[in-house]
């Protein structure tokens, strides 16, 4: 098994589309790349901590690489969009990929390159590369919380459209 850290936005909306990918075994939202020991929601949501909402994801590389993790990570946000996904606004919001090897590094760099070089953003790629430091898994209450609040009205308008979108554009990479 490998891990990847990814900051994509709200940790609800990463956390959903990539519990259904095929090749992931566990998703825990949580926090990384920030100063403070054990931080709390409240104090990353201050922006005081230096913290992004992060998924620390658990995969298998012999049944999904980490470019092509990349490749999805990149379709379900704006990696455009400085310290920001949509609504949400901070550093806490921003992209990144906290990488836990020089391999992942590469790879980062390469999809990075790829997707600049397709052309398919308007504007640059601003998702900061950042060796891994430590993780920090967010309180209980944040985990699987689309799927035990389907209803709420954030994840009714915000989450759900993310989730469709990855399921409609990667059907065939589904969980059964």
């Amino acid at each position: 098994m490998e891990t990847a850290t990814l900051a994509a936005g709200c940790f609800w909306c990463v956390e959903a589309v990539f519990d259904d990918l095929k090749g992931v075994e566990d998703v825990v939202s949580g926090y990384s790349g920030g100063h403070t020991e054990n931080p709390t929601y409240q104090e990353v949501c201050s922006e005081t901590t230096g913290h992004a909402e992060v998924v620390q994801i658990t995969f298998d590389p012999n049944e999904l690489s980490f470019a092509d993790l990349l490749r999805v990570y990149f379709t379900v946000h704006d990696p455009t969009q400085m310290n920001r996904q949509g609504n949400d606004i901070g550093t806490s919001y921003r992209s990144a990929i906290f990488y836990h090897s020089d391999e992942q590094k590469k790879v980062a760099e390469d999809v990075i390159k790829e997707i600049t070089d397709e052309g398919i953003y308007d504007k640059p790629i601003v998702t900061e590369v950042t060796k891994f430091d430590k993780f920090w898994p967010a309180e209980n209450y944040h985990q699987e919380y689309f799927a035990n609040n389907p209803n709420q009205p954030y994840c009714a308008a915000v989450v759900a459209p993310k989730v469709a979108k990855f399921r409609q554009k990667f059907a065939s990479r589904l969980k059964k």
